[in-house]
């Protein structure tokens, strides 16, 4: 791989500009950061659950993010119906494999979404991921295990088996597409000591999956926009709680210099 430059600022202006509505059926642990990160990045949150209205608020969005965090039988169905809804409207679905690995319920969460809708990007941590692609692997909880495979060529793999935008988080983020693929290495150790970094990694891709067609474009540009703030942020944090804080503020004030300076992507 070698050093690409993103035009990730004009996509964010975007995203300010238009302001699209990002609906979540997502994990209840981290619900309110998620929020507040699509939030604080310009857009706007919406997070229903009920059966009754998933397909209708869906309708009123311009992206879904499905998380599995904290699943249960009548949340997945709530989830198939939400897809259904997202697909024929041809509005994008983001889909966190949140503990993929972990538990057959979630194993079975996530092959009964990705056979029944169409999935737009697939996001998970490196052990999340490699059991999707079949891999015999045990995450640890919400914890990516280590995994043997070359990351990049799983992801490609699962692109093309899964005709998606594969994203894999983690120290360095690896997105593929079965086209092209990207490798951010924005971020921070810090972000691996809070709480839900990852489900908010997943609500700022579908944030720009709303306003950007180009969904491996979206998501490396998502990741980037983290990465540079959680830099951002932990230069002035003293631990995970300052961090946390000035997180928000960092993606809020985030612009064009910080952007072009800071970005660190290969391709």
């Amino acid at each position: 791989m070698s050093p690409v430059k993103i035009d990730v600022y004009s996509l964010l202006a975007r995203l300010r500009e238009r302001r699209p509505l990002v609906h979540h059926l997502t994990n209840w642990v981290t619900i309110y950061d998620c929020a507040n990160v699509v939030k604080v990045l310009g857009a706007s949150p919406v997070m229903a659950h009920a059966r009754e209205e998933v397909a209708q608020m869906t309708g009123l969005a311009q992206a879904l993010v499905l998380n599995i965090g904290t699943l249960t039988p009548d949340l997945v169905a709530a989830m198939e119906i939400a897809a259904l809804s997202a697909n024929a409207q041809g509005i994008p679905v983001i889909l966190d494999a949140c503990g993929a690995g972990a538990t057959t319920l979630r194993d079975e969460a996530c092959f009964r979404l990705l056979g029944a809708v169409k999935i737009g990007i697939l996001k998970g941590n490196a052990s999340e991921i490699a059991r999707l692609a079949g891999e015999d692997v045990v995450t640890r909880g919400v914890d990516a295990a280590p995994v043997k495979q070359d990351l990049l060529a799983l992801a490609q793999g699962l692109a093309k088996a899964r005709q998606a935008t594969v994203v894999i988080t983690g120290a360095q983020d690896l997105v593929a597409d079965g086209h092209k693929h990207y490798r951010i290495l924005n971020g921070h150790p810090l972000m691996a000591q809070v709480v839900g970094t990852g489900c908010m990694a997943a609500s700022i891709i579908g944030a720009f999956a709303a306003v950007e067609p180009d969904l491996a474009d979206a998501a490396a540009a998502a990741l980037v926009c983290f990465g540079v703030a959680a830099e951002v942020a932990a230069a002035g944090a003293g631990g995970p709680g300052t961090f946390k804080e000035k997180l928000f503020d960092a993606l809020y004030h985030l612009d064009r210099q910080t952007l072009e300076q800071r970005q660190r992507v290969e391709a």
